[in-house]
């Protein structure tokens, strides 16, 4: 994997999981990776009765601006889980 320059500072993965978490209060959450590159599982009850994508759109909604601009902390989301309890 290569490198991804960002001007962010601290953990990325920290910073992912607590904006998700603030985000879908009560969720666990799990972010791995690193070079811009990432993997997220998201475990909530919050998606119970929502569609994948309707489940996605609400991580994705919590993390947008850890993903913009072109020295953005994440580049890339290789994988995005999203389960119900």
């Amino acid at each position: 994997m290569s490198a991804h320059f960002t001007t962010f500072r601290g953990s990325i993965t920290e910073a992912a999981k607590k904006a998700i978490e603030e985000k879908i209060p009560g969720a666990a959450v799990e972010v791995t990776g690193e070079g811009g590159h990432f993997n997220i599982v998201v475990t909530s009850a919050e998606f119970a009765g929502k569609s994948m994508l309707e489940s996605q759109r609400l991580v994705y909604g919590a993390i947008t601006h850890l993903m913009k601009g072109d020295d953005a902390p994440i580049h890339a989301v290789d994988s995005l889980k999203t389960r119900t309890p």
